[in-house]
């Protein structure tokens, strides 16, 4: 079996992704979170670093976990409890965590939003949705029945989206905005989208898109997550030559 350094995966990671030049929120920590002994034969992606992500990760024999949502989005200690069982696996299994936020939500070929324009069939999709000095998000022009988006949704997400149906029947410009930019909707909205694409927001927001005349589709944080990491492994893979697998662990939200 092949080895990379992962010296060299992170390099690459960080150049392709323009780490360095991302504000983010401040539990992201993007980049590598966790080393190993600095070889990689397989790699893992997944939405989330949790201990069950840990642990299938191990159970692959994988030496480098890719996640959107890394170890320190909550307080990372005291390292007691399951915080320590977490860390013991990390160093007794030479598992490396390497996570990147909004970088990765915001990549124009391999990001969350990137991807999932593409996965809908939204052609020449534009920067949208300026957050933390970047826009992270993309908007496309359309001509699409809401009923045939939602089937598209579905489809590409695995689950059924929740329709605030505030807008037009005919969507005519779309913006997507994967994770959590539900309770940003009237910003989305200033944009000039008349439908609203992203992972969940709160109840308030059903009144706001009605006021508004914007539909919103929320399709679950994590299934509108999954497309970036697994687009970064399948191109680490290729460019590395190291098997990948996905870490499948829905939350259902």
């Amino acid at each position: 079996m092949s080895h990379v350094s992962l010296a060299a995966l992170v390099r690459h990671c960080d150049r392709l992704l323009r780490t360095d030049e991302f504000s983010d929120w401040e539990g992201a920590v993007n980049g590598l979170q966790m080393e190993n002994r600095g070889a990689v034969a397989r790699l893992a992606a997944s939405v989330d670093a949790s201990l069950a992500t840990v642990r299938r990760a191990i159970a692959a024999r994988a030496d480098l976990l890719l996640v959107h949502h890394g170890l320190f989005w909550s307080p990372s200690h005291p390292w007691i409890g399951k915080r320590y069982e977490l860390l013991r696996l990390l160093l007794e299994n030479g598992l490396a965590v390497y996570s990147s936020h909004l970088p990765l939500d915001a990549h124009p070929r391999l990001g969350n939003n990137a991807q999932l324009c593409a996965a809908l069939g939204l052609n020449k999709p534009e920067p949208f949705f300026f957050e933390k000095g970047q826009f992270i998000g993309y908007q496309a022009e359309t001509r699409l029945k809401r009923a045939e988006l939602a089937k598209r949704l579905r489809r590409e997400l695995g689950v059924a989206p929740k329709l605030l149906p505030g807008g037009p029947d005919i969507c005519r410009r779309v913006g997507v905005v994967t994770g959590g930019a539900g309770s940003e909707l009237r910003r989305a909205a200033r944009e000039g989208v008349d439908t609203f694409i992203t992972g969940e927001g709160p109840h308030w927001t059903f009144a706001l898109a009605e006021e508004l005349g914007v539909n919103v589709f929320y399709g679950g944080h994590y299934a509108t997550e999954t497309f970036g990491v697994k687009a970064l492994a399948a191109h680490l893979s290729k460019r590395f030559k190291v098997p990948w697998t996905f870490i499948d662990h829905p939350s259902g939200l």
